[in-house]
């Protein structure tokens, strides 16, 4: 990738501003150049942002003249665009489920996959019953707050080990009216010892360390420790299928997600620890990536 080290965009003047769409145009170029595939998405995403309109609004009036101040803070988010930089963290927000969430780089960003596990937890939790609940890595909260807004008879506790994250988490629960989300630090289930829930989920780690992908793209911004485990990538799930068991109610379920290519290894850590009624639900692209077990 090559990157550019002074600012591009030429700064307007009196007899020369700049107008929404020319400096879309410019910006796209930048980023075109820089290899970026989502160029005109993430320029307008970014431009929007700063003039706190939406992207429609953008394409509404191309001709208004941009302001000074704009430009000298749109460069610096184009450049790190560049660099390569998730869009969600130069945005400090992320789209998830029914939600908007406030993402930084001590989280992982969430994604449209998990969504998926969040499909098959409710399809599982009944909308009246007090269900107990664990979301463990909870990480920005994606998944522990979808689940609240669809079941609030629902409770919930979601754990992380990092104190960085779990303050992210707890940030956007306060957005949002639920009353039914305990958050809890701490490494798996080191927080929640001795306590017995219908359904534990989780999206740990399940990256293989040293794999490739882990330098490419947006994932080279994201914590690694939310995204690698260990030589297989297995290692975080086996030991939250292997811990799960004395804390789930008879009949309680454990869902986790993995990777595309896990779907086998992961039936088979649920077959070694007895769990009955194991099944991978697919994602929209087709791969394995849902993979759930009972405690008999």
């Amino acid at each position: 990738m090559s990157i550019r080290q002074t600012s591009w965009l030429r700064w307007p003047t009196m007899a020369d501003p700049l107008s929404i769409a020319e400096l879309l145009k410019q910006a796209r170029y930048l980023l075109t150049e820089a290899d970026t595939d989502t160029s005109q998405l993430d320029a307008e995403l970014l431009l929007a942002h700063l003039l706190q309109k939406s992207r429609t609004w953008l394409h509404t009036w191309p001709d208004k003249l941009v302001e000074e101040e704009i430009i000298a803070d749109f460069n610096p988010l184009l450049q790190r665009r560049q660099r390569g930089e998730p869009i969600a963290y130069l945005l400090g927000k992320q789209s998830f489920w029914t939600l908007e969430l406030k993402v930084t780089a001590d989280t992982l960003i969430p994604r449209p996959d998990t969504e998926l596990l969040v499909e098959e937890a409710l399809s599982t939790i009944p909308t009246e019953q007090t269900w107990e609940i664990a979301d463990l890595g909870t990480g920005s909260g994606a998944i522990a707050l979808a689940i609240a807004s669809e079941r609030p008879a629902a409770r919930i506790i979601a754990t992380d080990q990092s104190a960085a994250a779990l303050a992210i988490a707890e940030e956007n629960a306060s957005r949002y009216p639920f009353d039914n989300i305990t958050f809890k630090q701490g490494s798996w289930f080191e927080p929640i010892r001795q306590q017995l829930f219908d359904l534990i989920l989780s999206n740990p780690p399940y990256i293989a360390a040293g794999d490739a992908h882990l330098g490419q793209g947006d994932i080279r911004f994201e914590p690694d420790s939310a995204l690698s485990s260990g030589s297989s990538g297995l290692d975080d799930l086996q030991q939250i299928i292997h811990n799960a068991i004395p804390q789930l109610k008879s009949g309680g379920r454990l869902i986790v997600e993995h990777g595309y290519d896990q779907g086998n290894a992961v039936r088979s850590l649920f077959e070694q620890h007895h769990y009955i009624e194991i099944s991978t639900k697919r994602d929209l692209s087709g791969q394995e990536r849902v993979s759930y077990g009972v405690q008999p």
